[in-house]
């Protein structure tokens, strides 16, 4: 039997946040172009004047994309800013293969007059369907319930039987939480945190405060933890799920930092 495998990651984009933003876009297709993921779940993705983030990138490197909003945070609409004016942000699948469907699913969010949305993806991925839950969860501390209830909420999603298949499941994203975090303690019940299973280190940081413009307001539930993640299940009773290797990305490139977070990939391989 034939073993398959899959490069996984996934990477906070910033929005159009910060110093510049447009000198970080060449910095977040190379980074992609360099790592050559399969999947790629993307939070704070600029959408507006016909296009997406996402679309963009898709077209760049020869891959498919979907997109979505609502998602954390809410698009500013600040005066004077004529470059933030009518443009959404929300979150994101790539994927090498062909995009087979997708669902949108609003979170539980009691404390927001707004809506935030969680993504369901199945692409192509030569074995079968392999199904992708991407998501962004709330960043606000004084709402945890709310927190704990999305964590819980896309656990669900990845659990779904409807998923079951040849292929793992996913469940990627920017969750705002550390992986011993209440907000993700069913996740880690019903699922598999990829760097743990991959030999990750343990004080790995994905929103680091070496960084410029880090969000120090974040406090220390976010800020200098490993808040991306990649969770997954195997998606048979039968079938073994290795992590063959993770690795942390998203370096400076020409001096420039393509996000303030860090990306998260892990390199999967399966069978059964």
């Amino acid at each position: 039997m034939t073993d398959s495998t899959a490069r996984a990651m996934t990477w906070n984009l910033w929005w159009r946040f910060g110093p510049r933003w447009q000198d970080r876009q060449p910095g977040i297709r190379g980074t992609l172009e360099r790592l050559r993921p399969d999947v790629v779940a993307l939070q704070e993705v600029w959408a507006g004047d016909g296009t997406t983030q996402a679309h963009e990138l898709a077209d760049a490197l020869g891959m498919h994309a979907v997109f979505a909003s609502p998602s954390y945070p809410p698009a500013p609409a600040e005066a004077g800013r004529d470059d933030w004016a009518g443009i959404d942000l929300g979150i994101a699948v790539l994927s090498r293969w062909p995009i087979l469907d997708d669902e949108v699913a609003v979170m539980p969010a009691r404390h927001r007059d707004w809506d935030p949305v969680a993504l369901s993806v199945r692409v192509g991925h030569p074995a079968g369907p392999l199904a992708i839950v991407a998501a962004c969860l709330d960043y606000g501390v004084p709402y945890t319930d709310d927190r704990i209830a999305q964590g819980d909420f896309v656990a669900g999603l990845a659990t779904d039987p409807r998923f079951d298949g040849p292929c793992p499941v996913l469940l990627m994203g920017d969750l705002n939480a550390a992986a011993g975090s209440p907000v993700l303690r069913r996740a880690g019940d019903v699922l598999t945190d990829a760097w743990s299973a991959g030999g990750g280190a343990a004080d790995a940081v994905t929103l680091p405060s070496t960084h410029p413009s880090a969000p120090l307001e974040a406090g220390p539930q976010m800020i200098d933890q490993r808040i991306d993640h990649i969770f997954f299940r195997p998606g048979r009773e039968d079938q073994h799920v290795l992590v063959e290797g993770v690795r942390l990305a998203g370096e400076p490139v020409g001096g420039v930092h393509p996000s303030d977070h860090r990306a998260v990939v892990a390199d999967l391989r399966w069978r059964g």
